[in-house]
C-alpha cells in the first residue's frame, strides 16, 4: 500500500494529464458528430481487421476439410448430370463438365491422392479410397482438369493404380473437332506431355486443337478432356502424324480425384464375350 501511495505522489503530474487528456477526448466525442464518428469509423475498421485475420487463421486449418466436402459435392453432381437429372440448373459453358457426359451408364467418386510420382519411367498414383468405398480395378481416375489415370489394385481402404506417365498404359483419345480417334501414350519424357499416335494425315489439325477420351472403352465416358495439341508434324512417307499433346492434369499439383465407376460395364463385357466366342444370337 505504502508503495502505491509512493508511486502515486511521485508521478501524480503525469496521471493528472493522462486523466484530463482522457476527460477532454470524452467531451469531444461526446459533443461534436464529426469526430464522434470518425473515432467510431476507426475502431470498427480496426474489429474488422482483427476479425478478418483471425477468419482467416481459421479458415486455413478448415482448407482440408472444405476441400473434401467440397470434391463430395463435385462427384456428386458429376453423377447427377450423368444421369440426365433435367433438375440441375447447370450453365452450358461450365468448363469441368463436358457436355457429353449425359451418360447414365457412369457414377463417379470423390477421392484424395495420398502418393503420386512424376520423375519414374513408370509412375503410380494412390488414393485414400478402396473396396469399402466401392472403389475396383479397371476404374478411371478423374482430377478436376482432365483425365488422370486408371485404378489396378485395391485394398480394404486404399487403391492404386497406373498414371498417364506410365508407359505400361494408353487411353483411347480422339481429336474433338473430327472424331478421328487413336492411342494415346506417355514417352517417358516431359511429365506434361504425352503422344497420340494413329491419326491419319489427311485429317486438318491445328495447334491446340483439344483431345478428348473416345468412349470406345468401358472406363471413360466419351468426351473427357486429355490435352491440346502442342506439335505435330507429317512424317515423309507416313500415313500418320506424330502428334504431341500437352496434358491437362498438372501431375505435380493434382491433390483431390474422382473415381469413375461404369455400372453397366459387366454387362457390356457379357455381349463382347459373346461376340468374342461366337455364342450371340444369329
Amino acid at each position: 500500500m505504502r508503495s502505491l501511495l509512493r508511486f502515486l505522489v511521485r508521478n501524480y503530474a503525469f496521471l493528472l494529464f493522462l486523466f484530463l487528456e482522457a476527460v477532454s477526448l470524452v467531451l469531444v466525442f461526446s459533443y461534436n458528430s464529426f469526430q464522434r464518428s470518425r473515432f467510431l469509423n476507426s475502431a470498427n475498421a480496426a474489429s474488422a481487421g482483427l476479425y478478418n485475420a483471425t477468419s482467416s487463421v481459421f479458415q486455413y486449418f478448415e482448407l482440408s476439410r472444405v476441400n473434401q466436402q467440397l470434391a463430395s459435392e463435385n462427384a456428386h453432381l458429376r453423377t447427377l448430370l450423368s444421369s440426365g437429372n433435367q433438375e440441375l440448373n447447370v450453365p452450358e459453358t461450365a468448363e469441368f463438365l463436358s457436355e457429353e457426359l449425359a451418360d447414365s451408364s457412369f457414377i463417379y467418386k470423390e477421392a484424395r491422392i495420398i502418393n503420386n510420382s512424376i520423375n519414374k519411367q513408370q509412375n503410380y498414383i494412390t488414393i485414400d479410397k478402396g473396396l469399402r468405398d466401392g472403389i475396383k480395378p479397371d476404374q478411371g481416375i478423374l482430377a478436376p482438369e482432365g483425365v488422370v489415370g486408371v485404378v489396378t489394385s485395391v485394398s480394404k481402404s486404399y487403391a492404386a493404380g497406373l498414371s498417364l506417365l506410365n508407359p505400361r498404359w494408353s487411353i483411347s483419345a480422339k481429336h474433338k473437332k473430327t472424331g478421328y480417334y487413336g492411342s494415346l501414350h506417355w514417352n517417358g519424357e516431359n511429365y506434361r506431355q504425352a503422344e497420340l499416335q494413329e491419326i491419319p494425315i489427311h485429317v486438318n489439325l491445328i495447334q491446340g486443337d483439344t483431345i478428348v477420351t473416345s468412349g470406345y472403352s468401358s472406363i471413360f465416358p466419351e468426351g473427357l478432356l486429355i490435352g491440346t495439341i502442342s506439335e505435330f508434324d507429317k512424317p515423309q512417307g507416313e500415313n500418320y502424324y506424330n502428334i504431341t499433346v500437352q496434358l491437362a492434369v498438372d501431375f505435380k499439383s493434382i491433390r483431390y480425384v474422382h473415381v469413375i465407376e461404369n455400372v453397366k460395364k459387366q454387362e457390356l463385357k457379357a455381349v463382347e464375350d459373346e461376340v468374342k466366342n461366337g455364342t450371340g444370337s444369329n
